[in-house]
C-alpha cells in the first residue's frame, strides 16, 4: 500500500515538473539578480528541511488535489524511501539468515565440540567440598597501597579458581575492610556481587568456632600431612616481602588456635626461598581435593620460576640462584610474596660476613693502586 502511493506520487510529482520546464520553455528568459538567486536559494533550502521532518502525507496539495511541484532533491529523497520501502523484506531475509549463520558457527563441531561437552560433564559432577578456607584480612594496616593492591588480584585469583573447582571449598574473607575495602570499590565494584563467598568485617574468631580453626604458617612446627575438611584453614592476608617474619605463627599462638605448615619440604626442593603466595596456598588445597596427592599438587600450582625439584632429584642438577630482587619482589601478578607462604629463614649473619668481606677486598684493591711514598712503586 505505502510503495503504491509513493509509486503514484512520484509520477504526478514528475509530470507536473515535466508541464512546468514545458511552459517554462514557451515564455521568454528573465534573468535573476544575485539577490534573487539568493532568497530562491534560501527558500528551497526552507522547503527540504520542512520536508526532511514531515511526512509525506503531510505535503502542500494544490485545489486540484495534486502536490504542489517539489525540488530535485525532495524527489531523490522520495525515490530513496520508496527504494527502501520495496527492500524491506529483503533486509528481513538477509538479517534472518545471518542470524542461523551465526548459530552454526557456535554449535560444536569435531574435536571441539568433544571438548565443550567434556567441560559440561566436568561441570555437572561437581561435588563441593565441607573444608572452609579463610583468608585473613587484619593485617590491611601493616601494607602499603602497592601490596593492598597485590592481595586484591591474589584474592580475585582464589575466587576465580574456587568457582571452575571440581570440588569447591567455603570461602571466607574475614576482617575485610580499611585500605583493601576501598581498593575493592574503586577497582572491581562487581565484587558485591560474587557468589560462593562470605565477605565479613568481623574477625575469624567471631564468625567460626575456635575449636575449629588451624593457621597455616610456615613457622609452625606442625606438618599437614592430611587435610581434615572438617577444619577451618586460615591463610594470612599478608604482602609483606617478607619484613614481617612469624608474625601469623605469633597470631596463632596469642589465640590459642591449632597451627600448621603445607608438607612443601617433605616433597620439593626450590633454588629460591621457599614463598608462596596466598593463591598458590589456596590453588594447592583445591588441587589436593581433587587429586588426593601433596607432590602432585604442588607441582601442579608452583610456577616455573621457583625452579621446584622434586626431593631426591636435586643431585647432579646445577643449583641456579635467582637475584634477591627477583625473589622478593612481588611484582604485578598474583604470583607476589607474602608472609603465608612457605618460607626458610635467611641467615643474615652469613650475609653480612660477605658484605664486610667485599669491602675489605675493594679496599685493599684501591690502596694498591696508590703510588707509594719517596716516588712511583715499582
Amino acid at each position: 500500500m505505502c510503495v503504491a502511493f509513493y509509486s503514484e506520487l512520484i509520477i504526478i510529482l514528475m509530470r507536473n515538473n515535466m508541464s512546468s520546464e514545458t511552459e517554462g520553455n514557451t515564455q521568454p528568459l528573465v534573468t535573476m539578480s544575485p539577490e534573487e538567486k539568493l532568497s530562491d536559494d534560501k527558500k528551497e533550502c526552507e522547503e527540504t528541511s520542512v520536508l526532511e521532518d514531515v511526512e509525506v502525507t503531510e505535503l502542500n496539495w494544490d485545489q486540484t488535489g495534486k502536490p504542489e511541484s517539489i525540488s530535485k532533491r525532495q524527489m531523490k529523497k522520495l525515490m530513496r524511501h520508496k527504494q527502501w520501502e520495496e527492500q524491506r523484506d529483503l533486509r528481513k531475509q538477509k538479517r534472518k539468515e545471518k542470524k542461523i549463520k551465526r548459530k552454526l558457527e557456535r554449535l560444536p563441531q569435531g574435536e571441539e565440540g568433544a571438548d565443550c561437552s567434556a567441560k559440561k560433564r566436568i561441570r555437572k559432577e561437581v561435588v563441593h567440598s565441607r573444608a572452609r578456607l579463610v583468608i585473613d584480612c587484619s593485617f590491611d594496616s601493616l601494607m602499603v597501597l602497592k601490596d593492598v593492591k597485590k592481595l586484591h588480584k591474589q584474592i580475585q585469583r582464589c575466587y576465580a579458581e574456587n568457582r571452575r573447582a571440581l570440588h569447591p571449598v567455603q570461602f571466607f574473607l574475614t576482617s575485610h575492610g580499611g585500605q583493601l575495602k576501598q581498593n575493592m570499590d574503586e577497582n572491581d565494584k562487581g565484587w558485591v556481587n560474587w557468589k560462593d563467598i562470605h565477605v565479613k568485617s568481623e574477625h575469624y574468631n567471631d564468625v567460626l568456632r575456635k575449636d575449629e580453626l588451624v593457621y597455616l604458617t610456615s613457622d609452625s612446627p606442625n606438618v599437614l600431612n592430611e587435610l581434615d575438611e572438617t577444619k577451618a584453614y586460615i591463610i594470612g592476608g599478608l604482602v609483606d616481602h617478607n619484613h614481617y617474619k612469624g608474625i601469623t605463627y605469633q597470631r596463632a599462638m596469642e589465640l590459642g588456635i591449632e597451627h600448621a605448615q603445607l608438607p612443601l619440604g617433605n616433597f620439593v626442593k626450590m633454588n629460591s626461598r621457599k614463598v608462596l603466595a596466598v593463591n598458590h596456598v589456596f590453588e594447592i588445597i583445591l588441587a589436593y581435593l581433587e587429586k588426593r596427592d601433596w607432590k602432585e599438587s604442588f607441582f601442579t600450582i608452583l610456577p616455573q620460576r621457583k625452579g621446584a625439584v622434586p626431593v631426591g632429584q636435586e643431585e647432579g642438577t646445577p643449583e641456579v640462584t635467582k637475584p634477591e630482587k627477583e625473589v622478593t619482589d612481588g611484582g604485578q601478578d598474583s604470583d607476589s610474596d607474602s608472609e603465608t607462604g612457605e618460607t626458610i629463614e635467611q641467615n643474615t649473619a652469613v650475609q653480612d660476613e660477605h658484605i664486610h668481606k667485599d669491602k675489605k677486598d675493594l679496599g685493599a684493591r684501591d690502596h694498591s693502586n696508590e703510588p707509594t711514598e719517596g716516588g712511583n712503586s715499582t
